[in-house]
């Protein structure tokens, strides 16, 4: 939980969350530029990419905010890792807490987690895109 008042925390988000998705979204762009549309409607380089990325600038965040007070650590975690990083990419933050319950001696929940979160985001999308097309 944060310590910032609620409606700063909330702003912090905001801000990160536009900044991600726009880097995201440009990311996607330069890529297919680089790697041309066929490369990339073969696998989602763009997708791989931008999950990898931020899952090494979330260690790098996790890592560098473990070193700051409290107060200053909500601010950055919010802005950078739920707002910037989570509108570039989710993945970032469950690759910190797959790393976090390894580190806490804990790889069989590790690997677990990895395993429910894999299948039950995949067998949810299909669940939806099967309601989509059921009631569409």
């Amino acid at each position: 939980m944060s310590t910032l008042p609620p409606l700063y925390a909330t702003l912090n988000v905001a801000l990160g969350g536009a900044i991600g998705a726009v880097l995201r979204y440009q990311m996607g762009r330069w890529m297919t530029g680089w790697l041309g549309a066929p490369a990339m409607s073969v696998f989602p380089w763009a997708t791989l990419a931008i999950n990898a990325l931020g899952s090494l600038l979330m260690g790098v965040l996790a890592g560098v905010l473990f070193k700051l007070s409290p107060g200053v650590q909500d601010q950055w975690r919010l802005l950078i890792g739920t707002g910037i990083l989570g509108g570039f990419t989710t993945f970032s933050a469950f690759s910190l807490e797959v790393w976090v319950m390894v580190e806490r001696g804990q790889p069989a929940f590790a690997a677990l987690y990895v395993v429910l979160s894999v299948s039950l985001a995949i067998s949810a999308l299909v669940f939806g895109l099967m309601l989509t097309r059921l009631f569409a």
